[in-house]
């Protein structure tokens, strides 16, 4: 059991904790031997949610923490003022040494700004982002940023490209993953000021295989692997792929219910729909790495269910098995030193 990846789960965090988390972590444990859950948070009250379920008792540790971060709550004071809170303790077994990564659903603000200021970012990282694996018609892409950043600079997002092709070619083995950048049009003149500043730099840069702009529509198709955009069109781009995807799976239904004649050609159709409609389902792809820090942090939807909370656990594995945060730090420090060489 030496190669155990010790993952921390915030008990306290989403919205249907501890209940969900508890039961993802279970999950986890039971699919996996070769994974170790920290559930941080109010012991009492985990511990009478895990007394509910029959799990090995090695794989799972409680560990205390008082304090928990409300979702309405400032993230940077929260950070600072409730050090028992379930973030604080859970990120802190990351920043020791003591968990490989951590999880969770709780608070967006407070676990972007716990990863930075607790766990630290990369040398060379100016920003880091988060970044969703969204399925495809060919599979998944990689969103980035899909909410860390709204106020990103050029810079920024020529880093999350550099970020996203490593994550990709690393943990989903992509040769040369191809990158767009989100835009309101295929013309190289077209977008925002942030889009045309930045398309120019993306062009120029050797190191990833720029395919230039990606409109929404083109993006369930599978146009492109790393898909790049500042937070607030990430986070409109996520949400709305959440929502119409839902609503579909909902007419979907109802529809094959409608007639007997419906229901008779659903009953055929049932394996092939359930499996199409699974690999839609963003849950199944875990949660959101934060990218460019020293540690793994890993967040997952506030409404996420056991589904993905367990998911997320597992996703953590790929990660420390393909040591994607090492990876990222080696090309940000050639980067650095190539900077030095041309600058001296």
């Amino acid at each position: 059991m030496a190669d155990l990846t010790k993952v921390v789960l915030d008990a306290m965090g989403g919205d249907h904790a501890p209940g969900e988390m508890v039961k993802g972590a279970v999950d986890a444990v039971s699919r996996r031997q070769d994974i170790k859950v920290f559930l941080v948070g109010q012991e009492a009250v985990v511990r009478e949610e895990l007394d509910k379920y029959t799990y090995p008792k090695e794989q799972i540790e409680v560990v205390g923490a008082t304090e928990k971060i409300e979702t309405a709550e400032p993230p940077v004071m929260a950070i600072r003022k409730k050090k028992d809170s379930s973030i604080v303790v859970g990120m802190n077994l990351v920043k020791k040494g003591e968990a490989d990564a951590f999880v969770s659903a709780g608070n967006s603000g407070a676990v972007l700004v716990g990863g930075q200021l607790i766990v630290g970012r990369i040398k060379g990282v100016e920003r880091p982002p988060l970044a969703p694996l969204i399925p495809t018609e060919k599979g998944v892409s990689l969103l980035i940023d899909c909410g860390a950043n709204v106020d990103a600079r050029p810079s920024h997002l020529v880093q999350f490209a550099k970020m996203g092709s490593v994550y990709m070619e690393n943990v989903m083995g992509i040769a040369k993953p191809r990158v767009a950048i989100v835009n309101i049009g295929a013309e190289e003149e077209k977008g925002n000021a942030l889009v045309k500043e930045t398309f120019p730099l993306l062009k120029a840069c050797k190191d990833i295989h720029f395919i230039g702009s990606i409109e929404a529509r083109e993006i369930p198709h599978g146009m492109a692997d790393v898909i790049v955009c500042e937070a607030f069109v990430g986070n409109v781009i996520l949400k709305l792929y959440e929502g119409v995807g839902a609503a579909l799976t909902s007419q979907i239904k109802k529809g094959m219910m409608s007639t007997l004649r419906s229901k008779i050609g659903a009953l055929l159709v049932k394996p092939a729909l359930k499996q199409t409609l699974k690999s839609f389902d963003v849950s199944e792809h875990g949660g959101a790495p934060l990218l460019g820090l020293n540690g793994l942090v890993v967040k997952t939807h506030g409404s996420s269910s056991a589904k993905e909370v367990s998911n997320s656990i597992i996703q953590c594995v790929t990660f420390k098995e393909q040591k994607i945060n090492e990876k990222i730090r080696e090309h940000i420090q050639k980067e650095e030193k190539q900077k030095d060489e041309t600058t001296s």
